[in-house]
Parts: structure tokens; C-alpha cells; sequence
């Protein structure tokens, strides 16, 4: 390639330095500190109204249609938003539109998404990493910042620069209706250690965070999705529990932080006001007392846990009021422009407050690559983004989560040549578990009971069970977001609880809150938690009962007075 020495040792001294500066970027914090002759540069370009559209990003989808792609892509051209978050669709599509709707915007657009546990919360074809309960169980937490990584590449190839994740909240309440599962779990110092991997993972890969949902949404009864939400906490217990993720991300360089829509009367007793509309909490308590210097980006505005109190575009002026800077999914973008600048004129706002978070929108688009064009190639994307290495982890993600209770005796015990039964429940037809099982046994058979099984089919597989050495029970939650109570039938429950009784291990495919409301299954010799309904799940408790894996996993929250937080036999 090299016609002699001395070319190839020119082109190191030229790229040298371009190697350095990859090697040591600064991270985004830092960034925020230093002049840049690009952010200047656009925004001396940008209109008052173009700035104040800068601190917009609104919804987008690839499952709606050309008329609703159309409507983006004009509203992109007219308005001058700074950004979009992509919801349900396909990685090829969003590919495309992404190229369509970065070509029309005057300014790179910030790409967002809600990705806690990957694309496969919001895109087909693409993989679905744990949840992060699921992770909480893991006791290597260099495993999660590897699945930052991995999830980082995916946002890369796919042209996306920001990941509304990971999720910092304590999920200290199991009747929570929102949380649950989104949740490292319900101790502090276990929630903010993965926290801070699974963001090392995503920031050190060039992913820009929001850490949510602050100052913490783990213990309140009601979705902010659906109403407003109340922390009726004293300042010592937010101080000490729900704020101490939040306290120990910002010290690691969180990049943004996500304020939710709640009502905390100890902070701002304000009537009716969210916590994203509160300059005491957003400004006093986010910025001054805790010193956060990142992007502030606002729950979604259109959730009824703001949009209930306050019309279109007015929340979006009160957020910015409150000290944030990015409002995600603004009710009606036009009008709160409009409204900014009205505030602006009334002195209720002061251009120095926007152009502030303006330059900080503009640095998170310089430090995320947009200030170089860039294209997303949609060919082969789905193979991309389905890569061995990133399959591979999500296989060993599952198995470091695999947790054993009460003991492992039953596991120890097992003859695969006695006569085995093997009971699935709540799954429609044959699953994973049972299709990788069932030939390791060959004096096996199999029994399959879905969740509203009638009492004669129960009491059959009861009456059949009593002639068998083994029996191996699969518990299965086949809802896309598993619950903390599981939607059997009193029938099921009941046999559950008998076959506990008897010569017996479980394996429970499910929101480990689900065994309080299985009573009696907790006499079961040996139970695995296996967290989720995932192949990847049911893969890892076959290798775990058949010795070829040891389980590692500790429960992450407190089921019950038997079953605590750290709860897990370690295996040898």
C-alpha cells in the first residue's frame, strides 16, 4: 500500500493526532466548559424563535403511516425543532426516515428513544436485553456495562444519540404501577452501582443518558402516565433514599437527567404542580443543591400527570420557567414557542436562561458526532444490529441473573433417568424451557396448563402427578410487562401450592413479586427465580438444573419476610 517507509510514517505523524483525540474526548460534562467554534457558529445562525425551537423534541414513529411521516417531516422544516424520539417501528424504516428527516432540518436533529432495556423495547427485529430487575440480580456489574456498550453500538449504527435510560428509581413499592420491572430493585447502593455501569456503558460510548426519573418514582401508588402522582416523603427520606442514586450518577458524570411529573409537597406545596414545572425542585434541588450541569430533559408532556392541570404549550413554558432545557414530547410545540416568547417579554424568562440551554443542546449534538452530516445506511441493519457478540451477552446476562431459594438440594438430587413430569403453567403452548428440557429426560412427560385452565384440567394433572418420582414445574408470565401478581386462576394457585408439597422444584419465569401472591410455594426445596419469560431466561434455568451452569443471582428486592433483599444460594 505504502511505496516506501517514509510515506507510512508520514501518514502516522497525520493521524496521530486523530487517534489522540478519540483516545482521551472529554466526556459531556467537561465539554460543557470548553469553547467550541462549531456550537458558536450555528447558533449565531439560528433565529430567537429557531433557538427557543432548539429546545423541542417531538414524537416519531415508522408504524403510522406516510401522511403521519409527512406531518413530521414538515413540522421539522416550519418549526426547527431540536430533536425527535422514536417510538414504535423497524430498524430498516427508522433507518430511512431518519435520513429523511435529518436532510430537511437546518440544524443536526438530537435522536432520541426510550431504550431501557434496548431497540427491542420499541423496535421489531432487534434484541430485548433484561430488564433491569432482571439485571439487578447479577452480582457482576461489569456485565451491565457491557450491555451499555453493546446498546450504545446499536444507537451509533442506527443514527441516535440519546438513550432515555438507564432508570435510577428505587422500586421500594411492589404495588408500584409504572415502575416495577424498570428497576435495578429496591436497595440504593445496588440500584446506583448498576445505574453508573449501565451509563459508563452507554456515555463512554458516545451515548448521551437521561438518568430517570427524578427525584424518584420507585414508591408512589398511581402512573404518571395516567394522573399525578404524590410523594408525601419527609426531605431526610428523599435526601436519603430517593435521592441518593440521582446524588452518586451526577458525581460520575451523568450526561442528562429526566424529571418526572410528581407532586412533592416537602419540596414545592404548590397545588396540583409537577416536579418537572417546579423551579424549587428543577433549579434548586437539581441544579444548586445537587450541582447537575448536564442536560435537563422534562418527562413527556403530553402524560396526564401534567397535561391533567395545565393546557397545551403553557407546561412547556412553566418546565423551561423551572430550569429545564429540553422539553420531550411538547402537547403543541408552535403555541409554546409562542408562549416562551411571550414569557421572555413579560420577564418571566430572559433570553440569557434560553440561550444557556441552547449552547448546552447545541454541545450534546457537537460531542454526539452531528456536526459532521451523517447518513444511516439501512443495508443490513437488522444484522447489524443483531450481532453474535451482543446475542452472546444477552445469554449471559440471563445467566448471571439465574437465583436460587430456599436450596439448591433439589437440583443436587436430580436422577434424569426417573420418571419426570413436567408441568408447565401459564404459557399457551410448548415453550423454550420445555422444548430444550424434555429431551435431557427421556422419562419424561409433559403437562401443560395455561393460566385460566378449567378445575376439571387441574385436578387430572393433580390426580396424574402422584405417579411420578420428579416433577419440574415452569411458572410463566407470557404478558410483555410482567406484574407483580400473577393473572392465574384460584385453580392453579392451588395446585401450585400442593405440588410444592411434594418431590418438587420450581422455576419461576416471572416478576419475583409474583410468589407473595402464589402462597405455599415458598415450602418448594428449591426455587429458581429466573426474573422474565425471556428464551434467554428459560435457556439459562435448563443449564442451571441440569449442573451445566452455576447460579450466582441474589434477589434484588424484598419478596417477602422469607425471601429478602440479597436473598440467593451461591452455587460451588
Amino acid at each position: 500500500m505504502y511505496k516506501n517507509l517514509k510515506h507510512l510514517v508520514f501518514f502516522i505523524l497525520l493521524i496521530s493526532p486523530l487517534i489522540s483525540i478519540a483516545q482521551t474526548q472529554s466526556s459531556f460534562i467537561n465539554s460543557l466548559d470548553n469553547p467550541n467554534d462549531w456550537v458558536d457558529a450555528v447558533f449565531r445562525k439560528l433565529s430567537k424563535r429557531e433557538r427557543i425551537a432548539q429546545l423541542f423534541m417531538v414524537r416519531a414513529h415508522t408504524d403510522k403511516g406516510k401522511a403521519f411521516e409527512d406531518s413530521i417531516a414538515k413540522l421539522i422544516r416550519k418549526e426547527r425543532i431540536g430533536g425527535l424520539v422514536f417510538f414504535q417501528g423497524g430498524p430498516a424504516r427508522q433507518a430511512v426516515l431518519t435520513n429523511r428527516y435529518q436532510s430537511v432540518s437546518k440544524v443536526p436533529l438530537l435522536i432520541s428513544m426510550d431504550a431501557e432495556w434496548g431497540l427491542g423495547m420499541r423496535l421489531d427485529s432487534t434484541i430485548s436485553y433484561p430488564y433491569q430487575l432482571t439485571l439487578g440480580a447479577i452480582q457482576d456489574n461489569k456485565l451491565i456495562y457491557e450491555m451499555g456498550k453493546q446498546v450504545a453500538m446499536d444507537f451509533k449504527r442506527i443514527g441516535m444519540q440519546v438513550n432515555f435510560a438507564p432508570v435510577a428509581d428505587i422500586n421500594n413499592n411492589p404495588k408500584n404501577p409504572v415502575i416495577g420491572i424498570r428497576s435495578f430493585g429496591d436497595n440504593k447502593y445496588n440500584v446506583a452501582a448498576k445505574v453508573t455501569a449501565y451509563m459508563k456503558g452507554l456515555q463512554e460510548n458516545n451515548v448521551l443518558v437521561s438518568v430517570k426519573h427524578f427525584p424518584g418514582h420507585g414508591d408512589t401508588d398511581v402512573d404518571s402516565h395516567h394522573d399525578l402522582p404524590q410523594l408525601p416523603f419527609t426531605r431526610e427520606r428523599l435526601d436519603s433514599l430517593e435521592l441518593y442514586p440521582f446524588r452518586e450518577l451526577i458525581k460520575e458524570g451523568a450526561s442528562g437527567i429526566m424529571v418526572a411529573h410528581m407532586n412533592i409537597p416537602i419540596l414545592d406545596n404548590s397545588p396540583n404542580l409537577p416536579s418537572t414545572l417546579s423551579r424549587p425542585i428543577v433549579t434548586g434541588l437539581l441544579k444548586d443543591d445537587l450541582g447537575f450541569k448536564g442536560i435537563i430533559f422534562s418527562d413527556a408532556m403530553e402524560m396526564k400527570g401534567v397535561a391533567k392541570f395545565f393546557p397545551e404549550g403553557e407546561s412547556d413554558v412553566l418546565g423551561l420557567i423551572a430550569g429545564l432545557d429540553v422539553i420531550e414530547l411538547s402537547g403543541n410545540s408552535k403555541r409554546a414557542v409562542k408562549l416562551v416568547r411571550q414569557a421572555i417579554k413579560s420577564k418571566q424568562l430572559s433570553w440569557e436562561r434560553i440561550n444557556a440551554s441552547v449552547r448546552k443542546v447545541l454541545m450534546a449534538k457537537y460531542w454526539s458526532g452531528l456536526s459532521d452530516k451523517q447518513f444511516v445506511n439501512p443495508e443490513n441493519i437488522i444484522a447489524d444490529l443483531n450481532r453474535p457478540e451482543a446475542r452472546e451477552l444477552n445469554q449471559q446476562l440471563a445467566d448471571a441473573a439465574v437465583t436460587i431459594l430456599n436450596s439448591d438440594a433439589q437440583i443436587r438430587n436430580l436422577d434424569l433417568s426417573k420418571k419426570t413430569a413436567l408441568v408447565s403453567m401459564g404459557a399457551p403452548g410448548l415453550t423454550t424451557f420445555q422444548n430444550i428440557i424434555k429431551p435431557l429426560l427421556p422419562n419424561s412427560l409433559l403437562f401443560l396448563l395455561p393460566k385460566d385452565a378449567s378445575d376439571s384440567d387441574v385436578n387430572n394433572v393433580r390426580a396424574e402427578l402422584k405417579a411420578y418420582d420428579q416433577i419440574i414445574v415452569s411458572i410463566h408470565d407470557t404478558r410483555r410487562r410482567p406484574g407483580a401478581v400473577l393473572d392465574y386462576n384460584a385453580g392453579l394457585k392451588t395446585l401450585i401450592a400442593d405440588i410444592a408439597k411434594m418431590n418438587s422444584m420450581f422455576t419461576l419465569f416471572a416478576n419475583p413479586y409474583a410468589i407473595t401472591g402464589l402462597p405455599g410455594i415458598e415450602k418448594a426445596k428449591t426455587l429458581i427465580v429466573n426474573y422474565q419469560n425471556s428464551d434467554e431466561a428459560q435457556r439459562a434455568a435448563v443449564k442451571v438444573i441440569t449442573g451445566e451452569l452455576k447460579a450466582s443471582g441474589k434477589l434484588p428486592v424484598a419478596v417477602s419476610p422469607g425471601f429478602k433483599n440479597g436473598a440467593g444460594v451461591t452455587q460451588e
